[in-house]
């Protein structure tokens, strides 16, 4: 199998959003057709996968709770350095050329507009940069997240109120395409991949 390479140009798209909203699902879902449409091959990185483990583990030597993902100790002294991480793995990839799907929520990056610019992220300067931002109304996402039973959505279901106010919308810009995941709608979904892998 020869691996296609973009050293030139590598791409970043990121899927994003707010827990319950599917982002991996459609991430995994959008997968196959952007290498059909870009001729190119992609490293798939989600969040959950890399450090949802790792993250447990450090919570539960430190809190006593391996489930707390979202409580204020976790945001201060975990959060940051999980992305951090996370993208010192997309600059490895996108350094040697090779491109990149990565799933999490990022709204702390996406709203300072740190997401917006290779260079702030410590990327490429050539890389190409684009968002799906997956919405999906804050009560059908409550239902989504009781119905997936992860005891890591533990703290957000028994603060949702204080959760819930997090959940922010994207600012507008030329990298997002927004998606809502309501009711899934296969030409939107196309369209949205078409928008992503433009040139």
């Amino acid at each position: 199998m020869i691996f296609k390479l973009n050293p030139s140009a590598p791409r970043l798209i990121l899927f994003a959003g707010h827990a319950g909203t599917g982002k991996s699902t459609l991430a995994k879902r959008a997968l196959p057709l952007i290498i059909e449409k870009t001729g190119e091959d992609f490293f798939f990185l989600d969040k959950d996968t890399v450090y949802g483990a790792y993250s447990s583990h450090i919570m539960e030597l430190t809190t006593q709770n391996p489930d707390d993902r979202d409580s204020p100790y976790y945001l201060e002294n975990l959060r940051d350095w999980e992305y951090q991480g996370l993208l010192d793995i997309v600059k490895e990839n996108l350094l040697l050329g090779v491109n990149v799907i990565l799933v999490g929520p990022f709204s702390k990056e996406i709203q300072s507009g740190q997401m917006f610019n290779p260079e702030a992220l410590g990327m490429p300067p050539q890389t190409c940069i684009s968002i799906a931002w997956i919405d999906l109304d804050p009560n059908e996402a409550k239902v989504r997240i009781q119905k997936r039973a992860d005891p890591r959505d533990a703290w957000k279901l028994a603060h949702w109120e204080q959760y819930a106010k997090r959940r922010i919308s994207p600012p507008e810009h030329l990298s997002i395409r927004r998606f809502n995941n309501l009711h899934f709608d296969e030409l939107s979904f196309e369209k949205m991949i078409d928008d992503l892998v433009k040139p």
